[in-house]
Order: C-alpha cells, then structure tokens, then sequence
C-alpha cells in the first residue's frame, strides 16, 4: 500500500513507515494513518484494488448523487483485490507540499457579463480566503462580494470541473473533484486544470488569488 495526498503520519503495528512510498502490510497488521500534517487530504492506496462493485464504471461514492458503494462505517470489510505484480524498487519522488497562498489562473467566462465590469476587476485583484464551508463539491470563499450587472438566474446548465460559480451571497465557488453536474447560478470563470490539485489541498483561511488570463 501507499499513502499519497497530505502529509501525514504513517504506523503499521505502531511502527513508523513511510508517507508517499510503497510499504508492505502483512496479514493481520494495524494500518494507522494519522491527521494531516499540512493540507487536508490523504489517500490510500492498496496494491490490487478494492473489489467492490462498480456502479458507471467507479467504485467511488459520490456522496452528492448517492451513487457507488455505500459510505464508510466503523466496522466496514472492504474486499481487497489480487496484486499482479510486484511493484520495482524506485527513488521516490518529490511531492509539492500545500499552498499557503493558492494562486488559480482563471479564464473569464462564460457568465462574466451578468456582472459589473468593477466587480470582475475585483475578482481578479482583490485577495480572498478560504472558508471552513468548504468542501469536496466546492472550495467556498470569504471576501469581497461580486455584484450583478443583470438580476434574475439562469436556466440550468453544464458545470465542469474548476468551473466558478457564484451563488446570490456573490462569494465565488470553485467547483472540485465531487462538483454537480448541473448549476443556475453564473460562472464567472474556470480554473486551470493544473491548479486544481493545490485548491483540493488548501486549508481553511488559506489566502486566494484569482489570476486572470486571456480567453484560449
């Protein structure tokens, strides 16, 4: 198995092991993996695969559509399946730690006209933070709210992932990994792809920065 994600504490039987590299755990022994040092998330995983059954190709829980397995409990067995191969020795590799200030590139659009021109130049210079409100759905934020150029909402329309939404409080959202499909309220703009992994990590009261870039 490997723990990867946050740093954090790693114990088999009470011995410290390795964070972020392969560790041998032998039948029977007690897995501990403690609170993150930094950031929020860690992720384990087991050699093999755990074999339970795939709802849409996932054998993830989505926890805002109630699809997949059912949620952890204490007590919960999870099958684990046949490992087919030995993994090679290698040098690990370097992991970014998290962000104590999180800088998002975002481009404008497609909604960035239902607001007032002051309040996308406040959206791309004014400093935000991160709000315990957070979550895997969305990274919410505390700071300067962004005004409506146009009253009313908009029908229903496609979110993706990174995709900022911002809800009638005009505190921006960012969309992550658990995100609906689905949202009426206006996206502002979307994240890059590649500052997402940081936004995941970012605890509350992290400072936030959104950085415009020109439309691709």
């Amino acid at each position: 198995m490997a723990v990867g994600g946050a740093p954090c504490p790693v114990r088999v039987d009470g011995r410290p092991v390795a964070w972020g590299a392969p560790v041998r755990v032998p039948a029977g022994a007690l897995l501990d993996v403690g609170t993150a040092l930094r950031g929020l998330r860690s992720y384990v995983g087991v050699s093999g695969g755990i074999t339970v059954e795939p709802v849409l190709g996932s054998r993830s829980t989505d926890l805002l559509s109630g699809l997949g397995p059912a949620p952890l409990t204490d007590g919960t067995v999870l099958p684990l399946g046949t490992p087919t191969h030995l993994h090679a020795r290698v040098d690990v590799a370097p992991q970014p730690a998290p962000p104590t200030e999180l800088v998002l590139r975002v481009t404008l659009g497609p909604r960035d006209d239902w607001f007032t021109p002051e309040a996308v130049r406040a959206f791309t210079s004014r400093p935000y933070r991160v709000s315990p409100a957070s979550n895997r759905i969305g990274l919410r934020t505390e700071g300067p709210a962004l005004e409506r150029a146009r009253p009313g909402e908009l029908p229903s329309e496609g979110m993706v992932l990174g995709a900022v939404q911002v809800p009638p409080d005009g505190r921006p959202v960012v969309f992550l990994a658990d995100h609906p499909t689905t949202g009426g309220y206006p996206v502002i703009a979307v994240v890059r792809t590649e500052d997402l992994s940081a936004a995941a990590q970012a605890v509350p009261g992290t400072p936030v920065r959104f950085l415009g870039m020109r439309r691709r």
